[in-house]
């Protein structure tokens, strides 16, 4: 039997636990890359939108998303400026704001389009309303920047 000596056992042991220790690390760190990958991959993908290839496609997608309570997917197809974002999330408050029931109404609400009036070759007036409420409504799509996008402050102000 070999004697050992009791400073080579020591380095021995802490050598032992430390590399042990390292690859538990190493290996949880592995999953732990391998998870953010995947979760980043999952939400990228949730908010690949398909653009709008008519000013109805835009109307009729932005209205869908803000029935059904997708305040993202409803901004991304109107136009981007402060008045226009302020008047969504004032829907979006009175949309979060109402009970499980209500909200569930409007998800399952279909859209009814009325009459489609285009003022130019760039700008729609879509009148609709939905089957929950079927309270008559207005939005404006215009073409800008090689993009159909709802400018939802027409609701508001129809003299635009």
């Amino acid at each position: 039997m070999v004697n050992k000596q009791p400073w080579y056992i020591l380095v021995q042991s802490f050598a032992c636990r430390y590399l042990s220790s390292q690859l538990s690390v190493y290996f949880n760190m592995k999953y732990l890359l391998i998870a953010f990958i995947v979760i980043t991959a999952a939400c990228k993908s949730s908010n690949n939108y398909q653009e709008a290839s008519s000013a109805l496609d835009a109307g009729r997608e932005f209205i869908d998303a803000s029935l059904k309570g997708d305040f993202a997917k409803a901004y991304f197809y109107m136009l981007q400026d402060a008045e226009n974002k302020q008047f969504l999330d004032k829907i979006e408050t009175d949309y979060r704001e109402k009970d499980r029931d209500g909200r569930e109404q409007f998800r399952q609400a279909s859209i009814n389009i009325g009459e489609i009036t285009d003022i130019t070759d760039t700008a729609t007036i879509i009148n609709y309303s939905n089957s929950y409420d079927k309270i008559g409504r207005k939005i404006k799509v215009v073409y800008l920047n090689n993009r159909w996008v709802v400018d939802f402050k027409y609701t508001f102000n129809p003299n635009l």
